[in-house]
């Protein structure tokens, strides 16, 4: 019997519904790996259909056509090595999330999923059934048992497979992105090896789909849970991994080791990758935005010209007769170190047509944040009609903080198709600008450098609506702010935790309220990459209309 086996592990970026491209994609990467004499490719969950469906997997054509599509693929798997890939099947007994294994033309083994998340941005109890823990399967001289992704998260199904003969475990994910998940995942990993005493592939896919990043950072451990292989976050790769049966059984050989970067490199890839894949899976290639002069249109810009090349993101500056020469001058400077186009275009004269024609109505008021709403609203109103004139799309600027207490305006400065800091407090927002003016990848396709100019790190955040505004005459200091809502959303604190913890009660307070009024604009803000524990939208559910307030 055979003493070696090389599997080979392709981290790819498949796109949800795009059968045919991620079925050519998955026989790409199968013919690799028959060129490199493996005896298996594998690819992550739920690769063919791409993932998160939703509810697409809910509908039978959708399952019907993923279906087909497998059993062509499994027709074109002849004289090489197996494939092992994700997909849906549905038959009698149930709606699966299954993990196919293809041979000599035809379907030799299906595993289905078992344990289905329901927490953070997973709802798969009603999407699937649970399936029964399955057996291993042999390639060659080799036992494989498949946790798929959850399953690998409780002890059961990782335990069955070991009593039932599996040699090595080979785990197909789609594990999302956030902040610190891949320590996370080895630790998790690490106890199902102890567990079972069985080397362990955790291979994860890689790539953005609406709000949320795959990013990939696969990885092998040998029994003991001694690092073999691990790979780089956020990059497509095709690479082998070789076993050899020992004595004490299978064994992975030392292969590559890639870095895994620090997280403020991993938060500013995935909200580079993230833009990037929903704007070319949408079938977009070009962006524009409001340059203000302020922090977070200049990191946003920054964001953009390294996902998509800075001839490609049009930058405009909508002064009123509020906008500081400074702010002016910020701009132009940042879209030159960028090399961005910059054009202007002022809203004094729609925001006097507005005010003229609305004056019958407002006579005998006071000016206040109505007439503040009008200049951003008249900004979003002209953002969009270049973007519908010359087919960019418009992205936000708005920061998570400003997000969280609804200190951003509807229809105003939130219009637009996508939002790449929507995730990102305020404070984060500062040393994010600050690492991406000392750090310079390959991947970027802006310049390196200092590309945000100091003056705008520096200078205190106003949105200008008004003469000498400050965000601090109506917020508190960012650190305090962020401080706090990290503690009300991130860790679900109480107001009496929060209080114990340092903080001003009426602050806190203040915070809360904010905080729970503006649900509705968060309900009908543009989606933008998940970054944290409890990003907005399917991490942190809330309804729009609630009247309970912590009195704590």
């Amino acid at each position: 019997m055979a003493d070696s086996f090389r599997l080979t592990l392709a981290q790819l970026n498949p796109t949800v519904g795009a059968f045919d491209a991620n079925a050519e994609k998955a026989l790409a990467a199968w013919q690799v790996g028959r060129d490199a004499g493996a005896q298996m490719v594998a690819l992550p969950e739920m690769f063919l259909t791409g993932y998160q469906t939703q509810d697409l997997v809910l509908k039978p054509a959708f399952v019907q056509d993923a279906m087909a599509q497998m059993e062509a693929l499994a027709a074109r798997i002849v004289d090489g090595p197996a494939l092992g890939i994700g997909g849906p099947y549905w038959d009698e007994t149930g709606h699966y999330n299954a993990y196919w294994v293809l041979r000599e033309g035809k379907v030799v083994a299906r595993l289905l999923k078992h344990h289905l998340p329901h927490d953070d941005v997973f709802d798969e109890m009603r999407l699937f059934d649970s399936g029964p823990i399955s057996g291993p399967y042999r390639i060659g001289p080799l036992r494989i048992g498949t946790p798929v992704c959850e399953d690998a998260w409780h002890p059961d199904v990782a335990e069955t497979l070991a009593e039932t003969g599996a040699e090595i475990l080979l785990i197909p994910n789609g594990s999302p992105y956030r902040r610190r998940k891949l320590d996370l995942r080895q630790n998790v990993i690490v106890s199902r090896v102890v567990e079972t005493g069985l080397p362990t592939v955790y291979l994860n896919a890689v790539g953005g789909q609406d709000d949320q990043l795959f990013d990939g950072a696969s990885f092998v451990l040998n029994a003991h849970g001694a690092l073999a292989v691990q790979f780089a976050p956020f990059e497509e790769i095709i690479d082998h991994v070789d076993f050899t049966r020992t004595p004490e059984g299978w064994v992975a050989a030392e292969g590559r080791k890639d870095a895994q970067p620090g997280d403020y490199e991993q938060d500013y890839r995935a909200m580079v990758m993230g833009l990037h894949d929903y704007l070319a899976k949408s079938g977009f290639s070009k962006v524009l935005l409001g340059l203000s002069g302020g922090i977070d249109s200049a990191l946003v810009a920054t964001i953009a010209a390294d996902a998509l090349g800075a001839e490609n993101v049009r930058c405009v500056m909508l002064p009123s007769e509020y906008t500081s020469q400074g702010s002016l001058d910020d701009a132009a400077d940042l879209a030159g170190r960028l090399g961005c186009p910059l054009d202007t275009v002022s809203i004094e004269g729609a925001r006097d047509a507005v005010e003229g024609a609305l004056a019958h109505l407002m006579v005998g008021t006071k000016p206040d944040v109505t007439e503040e709403n009008v200049q951003s609203r008249l900004r979003g109103l002209m953002l969009m009609a270049i973007s519908n004139k010359f087919g960019g799309m418009l992205l936000t600027t708005g920061n998570k903080s400003e997000v969280a207490v609804g200190y951003c305006t509807i229809y105003g400065d939130m219009a637009g198709g996508y939002n790449p800091i929507k995730d990102l407090y305020k404070t984060r927002v500062f040393e994010t600008c600050r690492w991406r003016n000392a750090n310079h990848r390959p991947w970027m396709k802006a310049p390196a450098g200092e590309v945000i100019p100091v003056t705008i790190i520096d200078k205190p955040p106003s949105a200008e609506l008004r003469p000498d505004q400050k965000d601090q005459d109506s917020l508190p200091p960012y650190e305090v702010l962020d401080a706090i809502l990290e503690r009300l959303v991130e860790e679900d604190q109480s107001v009496a935790e929060i209080v114990a913890a340092g903080y001003d009660r009426a602050t806190v307070k203040r915070v809360e309220h904010l905080l729970y009024i503006s649900e509705w604009k968060r309900f009908q803000s543009a989606p933008g990459p998940r970054l944290t524990t409890r990003a907005f939208w399917l991490d942190r559910r809330y309804p729009m209309v609630n009247r309970w307030r912590d009195g704590s």
